[in-house]
């Protein structure tokens, strides 16, 4: 009995010196979103993510059947929605995805392919807490399939083909300027670039002044 309350004691001591050095730390270099997530915080992290899916949900099983129709609808639904972060590649490596604190994982590694699929759809659903990963779940029967066949995607993930990747290019939101630059380009290839610029060019010569004959 001794020894366990010796235990008990080491192990609060170790924690509350673990502690007192996380604290000293900030209030040297104070919080920054920039730094890497010390080892501790990522293992806490992770602790804290498992505990918070709800226990009917960790061990649950994708109630959706894979279809080749069901990876295209999911295929699209993320790279609409999540690619922004993510990457269509899954792999995180944005603007966006590597400046959060924690960065955007990569999704293709096994910290994300080991989590059961009950895991991964809480995690969409419900979102991560002092993360950017945001709850897109809204407690409704559609929001649930669409959050099961994104767990379909993501298992393909590892596996995706470059066709899937340049089709998911052309589905990921656009500025108001990439919109512009690509309607120029269809319109150039096309053609119809071609016949504005005679069109143009033809208007300048008419507006030309014109020699006078005597």
């Amino acid at each position: 009995m001794k020894r366990i309350v010796k235990l008990g004691l080491i192990a609060t001591m170790a924690v509350a010196l673990l502690g007192l050095f996380v604290f000293v730390r900030t209030l040297r270099y104070g919080f920054s979103a920039l730094d890497e997530p010390m080892a501790i915080e990522t293992f806490m992290a992770k602790t804290m993510r498992h505990w918070a899916v709800p226990s009917d949900l960790r061990d649950a099983k994708n109630p959706l059947p894979l279809t080749p129709e069901l990876l295209a609808e999911a295929r699209t639904h993320f790279a609409d929605h999540c690619a922004t972060c993510h990457g269509n590649d899954g792999k995180g490596e944005t603007s966006l995805g590597a400046k959060m604190y924690p960065p955007t994982p990569d999704m293709t590694l096994s910290a994300t392919q080991s989590m059961s699929d009950g895991e991964l759809f809480a995690t969409i659903e419900n979102g991560i807490r002092l993360t950017g990963m945001p709850g897109f779940g809204s407690g409704t029967a559609e929001s649930a399939r669409g959050s099961w066949s994104l767990v379909h995607f993501i298992r393909h993930m590892p596996k995706l083909t470059p066709e899937e990747l340049v089709e998911m290019e052309s589905l990921n939101p656009k500025s108001p300027e990439e919109w512009e630059a690509l309607k120029a380009e269809e319109e150039f290839l096309s053609g119809g670039g071609t016949e504005k610029t005679a069109v143009t060019s033809s208007q300048s010569k008419e507006q030309q002044p014109q020699p006078h004959h005597h």
